[in-house]
């Protein structure tokens, strides 16, 4: 696997290592020794998959506040999607900051998304599928989201959004809730270790 971090600290683009040969190809997409050689000390406690039948389907951006914060290893096995992850660490230097990128079955790439980060997607064609490692349980009274439309965020989605939750377009704008989030969102040692 081929790890780059982006601009967002902590969080990795993980392109696949493909052997090919006359049956196709073989890939690694996750080996918990690779990830803890760069600092990620990821343990899975849950496996979901999102399946989206239309294109234009937007789910998030969603997070779990600490002490249920999630780390996210995302992949789309597919299909495409616009995967956008929000930096909700009040401490840090892209507090609030975004990262978007093209996830799909065909470049087999994958993001890291750590905890104390946002993340959601718009799919880019029908009958998408993506795979999530979590590093945490769902912890619903934890539940947080940022509205995807939200000005302080100015994410650039690559195409009108035609299907979306109630809940999602129910979200409060950063401008009402960043005194709780940041709040909420502080590094706190005894949540972390």
């Amino acid at each position: 696997m081929i790890f780059v971090e982006t601009r967002l600290a902590g969080a990795y683009t993980v392109d696949i290592d493909r052997r090919e040969d006359n049956r196709g190809h073989f890939a690694r997409v996750f080996c918990g020794d690779e990830f803890s050689a760069y600092g990620l000390n990821f343990s899975v406690a849950q496996a979901s998959l999102s399946f989206n039948a239309k294109r234009g389907t937007l789910r998030g951006l969603h997070f779990q506040y600490p002490p249920a914060a999630e780390t996210k290893y995302v992949r789309c096995v597919k299909g495409a999607v616009f995967d956008v992850i929000v930096d909700l660490r009040p401490e840090s230097s892209t507090y609030l900051e975004h990262l978007s990128v093209h996830l799909s079955a065909e470049n087999g790439r994958g993001l890291y998304i750590p905890k104390r980060f946002a993340h959601g997607f718009v799919t880019l064609e029908e009958n998408t599928e993506l795979s999530y490692l979590i590093g945490a349980s769902h912890a619903p009274n934890a539940e947080g989201g940022l509205r995807y439309d939200d000005p302080m965020l100015g994410v650039e989605w690559p195409l009108a959004v035609h299907v979306i939750s109630e809940r999602d377009t129910a979200w409060k704008p950063i401008v009402e809730i960043e005194r709780q989030l940041k709040s909420r969102m502080s590094f706190n040692e005894a949540a972390y270790g």
